[in-house]
């Protein structure tokens, strides 16, 4: 008699691939679910510090410096209609699309630039010993000193136009640039076994081999070169007296409206904050496994 159930769990057929597959994205779902979660409590944890430490200070050594409520009130009526006029000027949504369109100007010429000279400078050590001087000579100089040169130098060529959008240019470019160079460089000696076993010419190297490895990298520096962009057009606007979020910041200053400052400085953050996991987002789809 009890023979019968043991029996029967033996002759019991296995759960089949269909349920297996569904036990998989079932745990895979929950994994996701927790990681979102513990990712958001962190995410309150930071924003709570964040919100604390900025309350303590307005409260105590700076009592000019609105309180985050104050901020959060302000910046709630500049976001009320953020792309209108009035005698103050252009709204605060205008002056953040000026300077998002200047930020992409310069980050992609940058990047047209800083990609391909990166390639040249990780494959080929004649021009690593060439460029890599003037690099790091360039790569430390401010744009605070940027600007002024190249106002000078485009003075005839658009002017206060042009010497922002080649400060974008030439501050954003160097993380791209050395990351590019670093990743093409550590290219592992067994890929470039495979290229030559494989007969490739150099044109397919570079398509098949090396861009595909050393696009993390790429990335990467695209990713920190668009954060330099952004902190740049700020500084920038504020030398230039331009349209454009810093200039916005800028001016409520100069008006004592501090609280017009900090809701720019909230906008310009989250904005930053943004384009970073924007970036980072596009980064961990080409992570190396």
């Amino acid at each position: 008699m009890n023979e019968a159930p043991a029996l029967a769990r033996e002759v019991a057929p296995a759960p089949s691939a269909l349920q297996e597959k569904r036990t998989q994205q079932g745990r895979r779902a929950r994994e996701t679910g927790g990681a979102l979660v513990k990712n958001l409590a962190w995410a309150l944890a930071s924003l709570a510090l964040m919100l604390g430490t900025w309350a303590i200070i307005s409260a105590t050594i700076g009592k000019d410096l609105p309180s985050p409520i104050t901020a959060a009130h302000t910046l709630s009526q500049l976001l009320r209609n953020p792309f209108g006029a009035d005698a103050d000027g252009p709204r605060i949504g205008l002056q953040l699309w000026a300077s998002i369109k200047r930020v992409l100007a310069g980050f992609v010429l940058g990047s047209v630039v800083a990609i391909p000279l990166g390639v040249l400078m990780g494959s080929s050590p004649v021009a690593k010993r060439l460029f890599d001087p003037i690099v790091q000579i360039l790569r430390p100089v401010s744009p605070l000193v940027w600007f002024p040169l190249s106002l000078v130098t485009f003075k005839a060529l658009g002017g206060v136009a042009s010497a922002t959008l080649f400060t974008i240019f030439i501050t954003s470019l160097w993380p791209t640039l050395i990351n590019t160079a670093f990743g093409v460089g550590s290219l592992p000696e067994d890929y470039k076994n495979v290229a030559r076993v494989f007969q490739f010419s150099k044109g397919r190297t570079l398509r098949r081999i090396v861009l595909p490895y050393a696009l993390p990298h790429i990335l990467t520096g695209l990713r920190l070169s668009m954060g330099v962009a952004w902190l740049v057009i700020v500084a920038a606007e504020m030398l230039s007296g331009d349209m454009g979020v810093g200039f916005f910041a800028w001016e409520a200053y100069n008006a004592g409206s501090y609280d017009k400052m900090v809701a720019a400085v909230v906008l310009i953050g989250v904005v930053g904050l943004i384009l970073d996991r924007a970036f980072d987002a596009i980064s961990k789809k080409f992570a190396y496994a």
